[in-house]
């Protein structure tokens, strides 16, 4: 799917909350994912994430946002497979607090998969997941965008394009962070601060 695709996309969701949902998510991925190495992108047994790991790593790069370049983190990689390519699950029993656990499910995550996850999450590292509507893995997951399989109008991998490309959209100039957020809502209660 290209730039012009995606704003095709985007136009036909325009009125269904699906944007909404995506660039929450979206925002989310690229707030977590800071550190350089740290996204761990991993599917199902059935569906390595390679698509998404492309589009990530190339938002990456033109967003001068380096922590979005994921970890492609793969069931089963050829022993043959270059060093990006070449990542396996053992990965995630290193995931450590400041690290980011993306899980892409279509279908249920499997019992494997699910420990993992768990196991990232006690030691600090965030999980999100983009799935089809496995509860046990939204369980898990500090975010989740769900999209269910019979969703007429958006498809698994539609979302998964413009969540790569809400992850890679920079902040609206003189948004703020919360920080100033807390202080006008403290201004609001308590009254301006006078000199």
């Amino acid at each position: 799917m290209d730039a012009e695709q995606i704003v095709m996309l985007r136009e036909v969701l325009s009125a269904t909350g699906w944007l909404e949902r995506t660039r929450d998510f979206g925002r989310a991925l690229r707030v977590t994912s800071r550190t350089p190495g740290g996204l761990l992108l991993v599917g199902t047994p059935g569906g390595d994430p390679w698509h998404l790991a492309a589009h990530l790593d190339d938002e990456s790069r033109l967003g001068d946002a380096p922590g979005l370049a994921p970890t492609l983190v793969r069931w089963s990689p050829p022993q043959d497979a270059p060093p990006h390519l070449s990542i396996g699950l053992s990965r995630l029993e290193e995931a450590r607090r400041g690290e980011t656990l993306f899980v892409v499910a279509e279908d249920e995550a499997p019992v494997p998969l699910l420990e993992r996850v768990d196991d990232a999450r006690r030691v600090g590292a965030t999980v999100l997941a983009l799935d089809g509507g496995d509860r046990e893995l939204e369980g898990l997951a500090h975010e989740a965008l769900t999209v269910p399989a019979g969703e007429a109008l958006l498809s698994f991998d539609g979302a998964q394009h413009l969540v790569s490309a809400a992850a890679g959209e920079e902040p609206a100039r003189g948004a703020r962070g919360l920080r100033h957020r807390l202080a006008r809502l403290l201004e609001a209660v308590t009254g301006p601060t006078v000199d």
